[in-house]
């Protein structure tokens, strides 16, 4: 076979193009590719919800990839190993109730679940803003604005484009980056004790780790707050490099939006 390299960038450019203009009306839209988004896109593609994941970074996976200082292994506890064992990853105990993985494996895998369930996931994609609508009389997040993140990068002048989606989940981690531009731009209230950002608090991994699922839910109409973005938008502490609560926070909010979709 002679290889033709015209019609390699032929092929990447028509299957990238076919798979963006396919998610311009999503049912879930996913704002950051960490544990608990991806998570999220695993179960709810798997229902035959279209999802689409969009990540600033070349690479999904959030800070798992790196476990604890860059030593690659990370922990969960017994709440959440099954999730792990669900995906194909064998864990191993070190002591009761703490289990040990390897990050990259476990990143690796959640990736894999994700994209084959059916997830459309767009790294190297910025999410600048929202999508805001008025429905009876209610302010509604609809969609999202997104942009190359090398556009971001170079801080060029290079208008975006534009999506429509039923749900957005904030995953965007400590920053809860789109949660902030939609507060900054639109003066709206979210779902919190002030109806602002409450911020994330520091390390207390008990707290944090029960938080992380009890804070996951719709924070504002059309936006659900999942993993780390949850704990910041609340108000509670950090956890570290342990994982169960991104993980359960993943399930829990693709519960929860499957149950509104159906």
């Amino acid at each position: 076979m002679i290889i033709d390299e015209r019609i390699v960038s032929e092929a990447i450019a028509t299957a990238y193009f076919e798979k963006f203009r396919d998610s311009l009306d999503l049912d879930v839209a996913i704002v950051g590719g960490g544990p608990s988004g991806l998570t999220a896109a695993w179960k709810l593609s798997e229902q035959g919800f279209k999802v689409g994941l969009f990540e600033r970074k070349l690479s999904v996976g959030g800070g798992m990839w790196g476990g604890g200082m860059t030593w690659n292994f990370i922990v969960v506890q017994e709440e959440a190993k099954g999730i792990l064992e669900e995906a194909g990853l064998t864990l191993k105990e070190f002591r009761p109730g703490y289990f040990t993985v390897d990050s990259v494996a476990a990143t690796a895998v959640l990736a894999a679940k994700a994209t084959l369930a059916g997830a459309r996931v767009f790294n190297c994609m910025s999410v600048e803003d929202v999508v805001l609508r008025e429905v009876d009389g209610v302010k509604r997040v609809m969609g999202l604005v997104v942009n190359s993140s090398p556009v971001e990068i170079a801080r060029l002048h290079v208008d975006p484009l534009v999506l429509h989606c039923k749900y957005a989940i904030e995953c965007t981690g400590h920053d809860v980056e789109m949660l902030k531009t939609l507060v900054r731009k639109n003066g709206v209230r979210l779902n919190t004790p002030s109806g602002g950002i409450e911020g994330e608090q520091s390390m207390w991994a008990d707290v944090a780790e029960a938080n992380t699922v009890n804070h996951t839910r719709e924070v504002f109409p059309g936006v659900y707050v999942a993993g780390m973005a949850a704990n910041a938008a609340y108000g509670s502490y950090r956890m570290g490099p342990i994982f169960g609560g991104m993980l359960l926070s993943g399930v829990k909010v693709a519960k929860e939006i499957a149950a509104r979709l159906r």
